[in-house]
């Protein structure tokens, strides 16, 4: 098992499944993906109803090629890939990427790349992964002037706790690359191959 395949379903958790909550700013969203991303990435177009029908496969799909991949967590150290990937995932890769360059101290363009992967390397992972948590949490609680922190920082603290918990348990284990399983590659692969078809679309 890949690295990305054991710690998607760890976010996939922590986004749940349906909501429409009057005060989130993303309005009608499941398993974390809104219904913006949905339509510009899964179906031009796609309503409310066709949301709630979005599949497991779909959302792993999503989240490997557009958030996972985006940070390149793939070439972070174990433990901060998945603190930068959860919060690609709640907040946007370019969020996510910008507050570990400001963590590291690299320009923050949202961008990682060789500057920012050197850096990374160059600091304890222990220290980059509470800095980072700390930032993130300082962050939501001064979305739109600490209004939604309101009505969901209860849920934000948990899952924050939760992540930096897991990502200081997984810190300092060495990262194998490892063939991956051809399920979901193979899925990615047929896309690209044939037009881009989403699974049960």
């Amino acid at each position: 098992m890949t690295r990305s395949e054991a710690m998607i379903p760890l976010i996939l958790k922590h986004e749940g499944g349906f909501v429409n909550h009057a005060h989130d700013p993303g309005g009608a969203t499941n398993k974390g993906i809104t219904i913006e991303t949905f339509r510009r990435l899964i179906k031009p177009g796609g309503t409310v109803e066709d949301l709630k029908q979005l599949t497991t496969e779909q959302a792993v799909i999503v989240y490997k090629r557009n958030y996972w991949d985006s940070v390149c967590a793939g070439l972070l150290p174990i433990g901060l890939d998945f603190t930068v990937a959860d919060f690609a995932v709640n907040s946007g890769p370019m969020r996510a990427a910008k507050v570990l360059q400001a963590v590291v101290g690299v320009k923050q363009d949202g961008k990682v790349g060789p500057a920012t992967l050197k850096a990374v390397r160059a600091m304890p992972t222990k220290d980059i992964i509470r800095q980072v948590n700390a930032r993130r949490l300082a962050f939501m609680k001064r979305i739109r002037g600490g209004e939604l922190w309101k009505h969901f920082g209860r849920g934000w603290q948990r899952r924050v706790d939760e992540v930096q918990a897991q990502s200081l348990r997984d810190a300092g284990t060495k990262r194998q690359f490892v063939k991956p399983r051809k399920s979901i590659w193979q899925i990615l692969l047929s896309l690209f191959e044939g037009g881009q078809k989403w699974p049960n679309q």
